[in-house]
């Protein structure tokens, strides 16, 4: 292991040892509570940009293994751990965590102190952070920090969105199955907005009986709204994605043209916040936001309470209950979830029900969209 030394933008300045890639990387710095999962964390596409620290002391155990990718590659800039482990034991295991990290040129940060870590994030917030093996002296990176892009100056979606749009044809863990065959036959065809979509939302999209075709962020409403007209289409799928959402004005533009036309939609994380900007009511950030496999949310309508994965710094604002009926609350800080826009076969929720990691409560938000395609 080499050594790694990180400045954060309140003045800390660390050392520690790293495994994975080696360099110099710019982030925002988060804090992730799941205690499963550090694969499907690491490549999913929502963290592009940011640096995550798990909170689960031991990460790298259980090793890694193709099933388990959320992407193509691994977005985030790096991961910041308690203690690493090299040596894995798990049946599904194809390999190790470092492998993985140095084939896609992710930081791997140990032998730190996470709980200081999460408790300085918690108390205050989310915050730009620079790690490096090359530079050991405070003064350099600080400076270096200070004339790098935040990270909601940049577009990270271009980044992470598909570049050709492409059929899914993979049900639930990732096996061309009997769920393809059957969503084939349902002639119940979606289209799905790539803002950074997790593999695991259109394996269950597909589980649910639709077709699902993937396109880029760069879509052209117009296309969509012909096919919908047409009848080719039933509804549209809006992802997730990483960084700040008032960023994205073209998508905004674009899907306001599909609100206009009542077209069916769905939509998760990102895409929930870009449905409320484009209905004219602006996101906000949160402080530390909410990443985890462990959050409870209250579904007023069935007053169950399910636990939900989350991963999100920006939230629909209060007041979208102008137009919206809510569907879900968090109850860790009372923030809206989930919504249903009045009068519109339009819905979305912030967490993420395809609860890869996670737990299973949320799934059938996939079959409500469905029977509303339907």
């Amino acid at each position: 292991m080499q050594k790694v030394w990180l400045y954060l933008e309140n003045g800390t300045f660390l050392e520690a040892n790293s495994f994975g890639a080696t360099g110099t990387s710019v982030g925002e710095i988060v804090f992730n509570t799941s205690l499963t999962g550090y694969q499907e964390i690491i490549t999913d596409p929502s963290y592009a940009g940011q640096f995550v620290t798990f909170t689960m002391p031991e990460i790298g155990n259980v090793g890694v293994n193709e099933d388990d990718m959320e992407s193509q590659t691994a977005y985030c800039k790096g991961v910041l751990v308690r203690n690493y482990h090299h040596e894995y034991s798990n049946f599904r295991a194809q390999g190790d965590l470092d492998s993985l990290l140095k084939e896609h040129g992710v930081l791997g940060i140990c032998d730190i102190d996470t709980r200081y870590l999460t408790k300085m994030l918690r108390d205050e917030g989310a915050m730009m952070m620079i790690a490096s093996t090359e530079i050991s002296n405070k003064d350099e990176l600080a400076k270096k920090l200070s004339e790098s892009p935040r990270i909601e100056d940049i577009n990270y979606i271009k980044e992470v969105s598909t570049k050709e749009s492409y059929i899914h044809k993979f049900g639930t863990w990732n096996h061309e199955s009997l769920a393809y065959n059957k969503a084939m036959m349902s002639e119940k065809k979606i289209v799905v907005i790539d803002f950074g979509v997790k593999r695991n939302i259109l394996n269950e999209l597909v589980e649910a009986g639709l077709e699902v075709e993937v396109v880029p962020s760069t879509f052209q409403a117009t296309d969509l709204i012909k096919r919908f007209e047409a009848g080719e289409i039933g509804g549209v799928f809006l992802s997730n994605g990483p960084g700040d959402p008032l960023t994205l004005t073209e998508e905004k533009a674009q899907i306001q043209q599909l609100i206009d036309k009542n077209i069916p939609m769905f939509a998760i994380c990102l895409g929930h916040q870009m449905l409320s900007i484009a209905h004219g009511y602006d996101t906000y950030k949160l402080k530390f936001g909410q990443h985890g496999g462990n959050h409870p949310v209250a579904n007023p309508e069935t007053k169950i309470v399910e636990i939900t994965a989350q991963n999100h710094n920006y939230n629909v604002p209060d007041n979208i209950v102008e137009i919206a009926e809510v569907t879900h609350m968090n109850l860790f800080d009372n923030t809206i979830e989930g919504v249903q826009y009045k009068d519109k076969p339009i819905f979305s929720v912030q967490h993420h029900p395809e609860a890869s990691p996670g737990p299973h409560e949320s799934k059938y938000i996939f079959k409500q969209f469905a029977d509303i395609v339907k």
